[in-house]
């Protein structure tokens, strides 16, 4: 049933699309930020370069960033579903060599609080506005893998128009698909409310990578995803089923740009345009689902390529 090759069910896909699971450590409104670099608030400097940083999303939530390198843009990178910061190991020193690159954890997940009852989108989407706040960088370019992408886009209506694009990691395959329905979400959940640790990790096992992907390194993320509270990480993925694009995409007005894996089916960009006008998607060959944990010698460089093509656009 989780299998997402080419024959892969739909219900696999509209998660695999979604979520964001890696080997890592352990009420939704419209936008109202000002979009003026020079209405953000103060950031606080860090002693140590890439240090944490710490500040309250809106909802009381201490969240956990940190900042690396200078420049512009401002390149903050979201992770996805039960992971954390480091998920973005990978890409750091190319990043921070030529940006001012930002990671963010999540409520709910790494060294962020968990004073939360609403587990949204829209509410992830705040962290990152929050964090955005305090980055006084002129442009911003939003980068989110599964989950961490339409996180990104809810994060873009509230921070304004810093943000010059917005680049998903294997993701938004779904946008303009019919909305799973209601109690087709509840079957899909039930198993992970019933025995999280072991259905998180058949699924993961079972969904994500191409077959010869390293055994190791499937059985780690696999492992360590299962780890995030199932009071956190149930809540939201109810919540990614239940998102509709529709209410969202319309505020979206920046180019937005997938790097997929070539793992399971493409994205209908003819479909997703209809949508996302500025849509194009790129497929890098012999990955799964965490491309860029697998091959960051070849995703880097490309996804440097789409910041610089969105940070120069006129």
């Amino acid at each position: 049933m989780f299998r997402s090759r080419s024959g892969a069910s739909v219900l696999v896909l509209i998660i695999a699309c979604a979520l964001a699971v890696a080997a890592c450590s352990k009420n939704e409104t419209p936008a109202t930020s000002s979009g003026n670099a020079s209405e953000a608030s103060s950031a606080p400097s860090s002693r140590i370069p890439g240090g944490p940083q710490l500040v309250t999303s809106a909802d009381g939530v201490h969240i956990e960033y940190h900042v690396y390198g200078s420049g512009e843009p401002a390149v903050i990178l979201v992770h996805g579903w039960s992971c954390d910061a480091n998920y973005w190991n990978a890409q750091l020193n190319d990043l921070k060599a030529k940006y001012t690159t930002v990671t963010v954890d999540l409520a709910g997940h790494g060294a962020s609080g968990r004073n939360r009852t609403d587990w949204s989108m829209g509410n992830f989407g705040e962290d990152v506005a929050a964090v955005a706040r305090q980055i006084q960088n002129t442009k911003i370019v939003l980068v989110g893998h599964s989950m961490g992408a339409p996180v990104a886009l809810e994060a873009a209506r509230r921070i304004g128009d810093r943000v010059v694009g917005i680049i998903a990691v294997d993701a938004l395959k779904t946008i303009g698909q019919p909305q799973m329905p209601e109690p087709q979400i509840e079957t899909t959940l039930k198993p992970f409310r019933d025995d999280f640790i072991g259905h998180t990790r058949d699924f993961v096992t079972g969904s994500f990578f191409t077959q010869d992907a390293d055994p190791k390194f499937v059985q780690k993320v696999a492992y360590d995803m299962s780890l995030e509270p199932p009071e956190v990480a149930v809540p939201a993925m109810q919540s990614l089923l239940r998102m509709d694009f529709t209410k969202v995409l319309p505020d979206i007005h920046v180019p937005v740009v997938a790097i997929n894996s070539d793992h399971g089916a493409p994205a209908d960009e003819a479909r997703i345009r209809k949508s996302l006008p500025h849509f194009k998607a790129i497929t890098l060959e012999h990955t799964g689902h965490f491309l860029m944990m697998e091959a960051p010698e070849r995703f880097n460089p490309l996804l440097i390529q789409q910041i610089d093509a969105m940070a120069n656009r006129k």
